[in-house]
């Protein structure tokens, strides 16, 4: 593959990820981000290249690179970072893999979807299904394999070097990202769903990796006479403020309970479901995962009743229809069949209709005991669907970074308890902030804490 073609590549892979994803809104934290990478880049083998930073408004714990240059950071993952060489290690990496060319090896063996994840798997077929679902090829990438991240770890350590930075710098990030991966596999597994975690790490600690150490030893050769600063201070205060968890755009779930303050939308999941709050939809299932729900929203353009707008939804294939109140909406729902991969599958739909704005919620299963089986919980679902009350209003805000001076005293566990972190929040501070598992702020530090 020529170079063009590489960029070409590139070009339409950001603009797909762009649709699916959007840009993080700090314009100083991105022009931040954008001015690292264009230090490291000049020290790469592809100096003529012009590399495409993207801050993402995710809060998946990522960073990765596409072919021709575009490279992409959540904001998920720059929470658990404590400076500014650290942002460098991961950055450094990213360009790496751009450097070496692997994602056009990757194209080489297959299709740019080999390259990037799939998503949540969503059932699709049917109109409605697809418009309910809308799943796109495109979510935030997998990784290379072994071979291709130590090589990009290779050459990240270089240009670290090279910029004037320790590519020691190399190890220390990946091994608070480990720690990350280790304590949310255990959580994960605890709530039964997929673990979120860095495609950049290995099964073995970096602190107990011979590999890793040698090519990040290898780098000190290229090291600048002129040595930057970690910016440990400098890097914080650009995240003071950093969104940590779902943004407030998208809704806030907590537990198995939903605020949307733009959307003026409360909704309660049965206990014992697994909930994933997507960008445009909210996906659920119950534990032995026979059926799936999805809710999504949008604007209503005509003055139709609930059962007019679903019967043209579904284009009248609708049967045993009923009419739903619940507190603040109106609603109407029934079941009916739909084209599910080319097979039958039994379904519950729903219209509900706030103002000028409809929820189409979806549940789909693969027989009809399963439908019989879940039926009673996903309608008690749909009649949860209200306003937010007063006090729910705070709920539905983002959680964020702030910057505290540790005083004498100060310990996690004290720090938790002003935080709004859910589960194991004294853990979870001690990750962020770059001390897991047993670390304590010292007096006078910056420690970050989320409220």
């Amino acid at each position: 593959m020529t170079e063009d073609q590489e960029i070409s590549l590139g070009r339409q892979a950001h603009q797909e990820m762009m649709r699916q994803y959007r840009p993080y809104n700090d314009p100083e934290l991105q022009d931040y981000v954008e001015e690292i990478v264009r230090e490291l880049s000049q020290q790469s083998h592809r100096k003529d290249l012009i590399f495409h930073v993207t801050v993402l408004d995710s809060p998946q714990i990522n960073a990765f690179a596409l072919p021709g240059g575009y490279i992409y950071i959540t904001r998920g993952i720059m929470a658990y970072m404590n400076s500014e060489a650290e942002l460098a290690g991961v950055l450094g990496h990213e360009i790496g893999h751009v450097t070496a060319r692997h994602g056009v090896r990757q194209q080489s063996a297959g299709t740019l979807t080999d390259l990037l994840g799939t998503g949540i798997e969503v059932l699709t077929g049917s109109q409605i299904a697809s418009q309910a679902a809308g799943i796109g090829s495109v979510a935030l990438i997998r990784g290379y394999g072994r071979k291709h991240e130590l090589e990009a770890d290779r050459l990240g350590a270089e240009y670290l070097a090279r910029t004037g930075y320790d590519p020691e710098e190399m190890i220390s990030v990946l091994g608070i990202l480990k720690s990350q991966e280790e304590f949310e596999r255990n959580l994960a597994e605890q709530e039964g769903r997929e673990p979120n975690v860095y495609h950049g790490i290995f099964a073995t600690h970096p602190d107990n990796d011979s590999r890793l150490h040698e090519v990040v030893q290898a780098a000190h050769k290229y090291k600048s006479p002129v040595a930057r600063k970690v910016n440990r201070e400098k890097f914080l205060r650009h995240i003071e403020g950093l969104t940590v968890g779902p943004a407030e755009s998208d809704g806030i779930l907590r537990g198995k309970k939903f605020y949307h303050g733009d959307l003026d939308l409360f909704i309660e999941f049965p206990e014992g479901w697994k909930v994933e709050n997507l960008p445009s939809r909210l996906v659920a299932s119950p534990a032995d995962r026979d059926l799936q729900l999805v809710i999504t929203a949008e604007d209503l353009n005509r003055y139709l009743t609930p059962r007019e707008f679903l019967t043209r939804k579904i284009r009248g294939r609708l049967h045993q229809g009923q009419d739903i109140q619940t507190a603040d909406f109106t609603g109407y729902t029934g079941y009916t069949a739909l084209n599910i991969k080319g097979v039958s599958r039994p379904g519950r739909v729903a219209a509900v209709i706030q103002d000028t704005r409809v929820y189409t919620i979806m549940a789909v299963s693969k027989d009809q005991s399963a439908l019989d089986r879940h039926d009673s919980a996903v309608l008690n679902t749909v009649r949860s669907m209200r306003n937010l009350k007063g006090g729910e209003k705070k709920l539905a805000e983002s959680q964020r970074i702030r910057l505290i001076r540790a005083k004498p005293g100060d310990t996690f566990a004290s720090l938790a308890k002003q935080s709004t972190l859910p589960n194991h929040p004294a853990e979870r501070l001690r990750l962020i902030n770059g001390m897991y598992p047993e670390g304590e702020p010292k007096p006078g530090q910056w420690i970050k804490i989320v409220q």
